[in-house]
């Protein structure tokens, strides 16, 4: 299993894959803001399942704007149909694509315990299609209820974490109307992340790292 460094002149590329419009942003945005500030060059593929019409161009604009440091980005909009990915072969096809166009050194991706077939299928795939890859799953609060126990935490800066909820309310009016949308949520979330890991900024993002390669430097 590859190794992964996040320090400097570590990790060059990045893949974040989200079922929907908004997924990334509100389970990895942060870490994504970070990594591009920390790593100038870094290179990021950023895909977005299912997103059509107006949803569509709120998912181009907002990766646009998460991923204006960075040093290079890639993004992909598909339409596939909102909570039909376990029920046919268009989500395994779009993963045997992006295996065929990327090797990241980091993918991003759902946590297998979203209780949310399309998130939990993305997990799935992401799993089976990239074997030999640092994978870590973010988490997406709901109604669902479904927030689990995470293992690796990221710390965020204060304004990074409050530019991430500004990006999600600036970029997501289509989303404005929902309950749960709001500020208290998603700084909340971290808030609640930083407290668990002592961050001294008091703000993180948490994810669930299920195999992970230590290097001891000197092995071989």
């Amino acid at each position: 299993m590859r190794r992964l460094s996040l320090g400097p002149g570590g990790v060059r590329s990045v893949l974040a894959i989200g079922a929907h419009a908004d997924d990334i942003e509100i389970g990895c945005g942060g870490t994504l803001l970070m990594l591009t500030r920390l790593h100038p060059g870094l290179h990021v593929t950023w895909v977005v399942l299912s997103a059509a019409g107006e949803r569509a161009g709120e998912a181009r604009a907002s990766a646009e704007a998460f991923l204006a440091g960075a040093g290079g980005f890639d993004l992909v909009v598909r339409d596939l149909r909102d909570g039909f990915f376990p029920y046919g072969p268009e989500a395994k096809e779009a993963f045997e694509e992006l295996k065929a166009s990327v090797d990241p050194e980091l993918v991003l991706t759902h946590t297998r315990d979203d209780l949310h077939q399309d998130h939990r299928i993305a997990c799935e795939l992401t799993w089976n299609t990239f074997r030999d890859h640092a994978i870590l799953e973010y988490e997406v609060p709901k109604l669902d209820g479904d927030l689990g126990r995470p293992n690796v935490y990221v710390e965020l800066s204060e304004p990074v974490a409050r530019e991430k909820v500004e990006l999600l309310r600036r970029h997501f009016p289509s989303q404005a109307g929902k309950h749960w949308f709001d500020e208290e949520t998603f700084l909340g979330l971290m808030r609640l992340r930083g407290l668990e890991m002592r961050s001294p900024s008091r703000y993180a993002e948490a994810f669930t790292g299920r195999k992970l390669a230590l290097d001891l430097g000197g092995a071989g």
